[in-house]
This record gives C-alpha cells, sequence and structure tokens, in this order.
C-alpha cells in the first residue's frame, strides 16, 4: 500500500518542518482540514503548537474531532496534537478527543517551566513497530509545559520535575511529545516507523 499522508491543518502549527521531515524520508504530505480527506489518508498527523482550549475548539468547528474519533488509519500526534488524544487537559480544563485514557497535567516549576531542550526517552515496549531501532541513547527535542500521565498507553516515557508520557500507543493512536522533526536522526527515525504502520 502506497502513504498517502495528511497533516491536519487547525492553526498553530509549523507545518513546514514537518513537512519537510516527511519529504526527506520520500513521504509527501498533503495539508488539509477537511474531514473528508482525513478519512482518504491512509496515514495522519495531528501536529499542535499553542494550547490545549483554541486547538479543540478549532478541531470542532471544523468536524475534525469527529473524523479523528471515527479515523482507522495510524494516527500520530505530536507535543500538543498528543496531549488533545487525551480526555482531558488542565490546561484550559478543557475535554480532549478522548481516544487515549488519561488527563494532562501542567509539568512541576523545577527544575525551570517549561520543558525545553535535548531528553533522553526511557522505553518501556522496545518491541513496538513505532520504536524500532530507537533506544536510550538517542535524544529527542521537546518544548511542552503540559504532559500526559504516564499510563497504560505509553511506550516510552521522559523525565522533567516529574515522569511523564513521551511517546504512546494504542491501537491505531499514537503519539510523541517531542518534536520528531527537529529531533534529527531519531525523529526521522521515529517518523518512517510511523509511516511502516
Amino acid at each position: 500500500m502506497s502513504v498517502r499522508a495528511l497533516v491536519i491543518a487547525a492553526g498553530g502549527a509549523n507545518y513546514g518542518s514537518l513537512r519537510e521531515a516527511c519529504r526527506r524520508l520520500g513521504v509527501e504530505t498533503e495539508l488539509s482540514d477537511d474531514p473528508a480527506r482525513v478519512a482518504a489518508a491512509t496515514h495522519v498527523i495531528l501536529p499542535g503548537v499553542g494550547a490545549a482550549a483554541p486547538a479543540m475548539d478549532a478541531l470542532r468547528a471544523r468536524g475534525l474531532d469527529r473524523a479523528l474519533r471515527e479515523l482507522g488509519r495510524p494516527l500520530l500526534g505530536i507535543c500538543l496534537g498528543m496531549q488533545l488524544l487525551y480526555e482531558r487537559s488542565a490546561e484550559g480544563d478543557v475535554a480532549g478527543l478522548g481516544l487515549l485514557r488519561g488527563c494532562v497535567r501542567r509539568l512541576p516549576a523545577a527544575p525551570r517551566w517549561p520543558h525545553m531542550g535535548w531528553t533522553t526517552l526511557a522505553p518501556r515496549s522496545a518491541d513496538h513497530p513505532l520504536l524500532r531501532g530507537i533506544g536510550r541513547d538517542d535524544w529527542f527535542y521537546f518544548v511542552h509545559g503540559y504532559a500526559a500521565d504516564d499510563g497504560d498507553a505509553t511506550l516510552a516515557a521522559a523525565e522533567h520535575g516529574a515522569r511523564f508520557a513521551a511517546v504512546v500507543a494504542r491501537g491505531n493512536v499514537h503519539g510523541a511529545q517531542f518534536h520528531p522533526e527537529k529531533s534529527a536522526a531519531a525523529g526521522r527515525r521515529l517518523l518512517a516507523n510511523f509511516f511502516g504502520l
């Protein structure tokens, strides 16, 4: 099956760097906020920069919340996009998509807030296809002040004042709290693994 990847355009994200990272893997992406186009894609990426409440408002206004809940194809949420996969976010006390169980909470102020910079992962399920070729010595670039609880969907955790979910998966739903498009070779590996699902 050939990959027909779509990046959801719901506002507030740097689509250019993500689409360029995909292109370097040989995957051309479509940028769209049309639920019908989302349903037709083989792989869907939900990026996010900003705050949870306006991001969910944008998804609901376009009918993308329902399209994502009904999606049977591989879905990857990135940064805020991953947080929106959960039931609820403390950032604005807003309901998320509910595709993953758990809540997104504010990270502790110590050592500093927000968490910004390079961090390694503690893989919990290295045999999952999304983490193929990724290990404890790989570094990933994070920029976030909120994070999901380390729960039953967690494939890899990270630490910044508290332990949080860094890579998650359940069924067709996947998430990365870091920015794979800004995480050099390790980030490209995760994107390539996603497109192989």
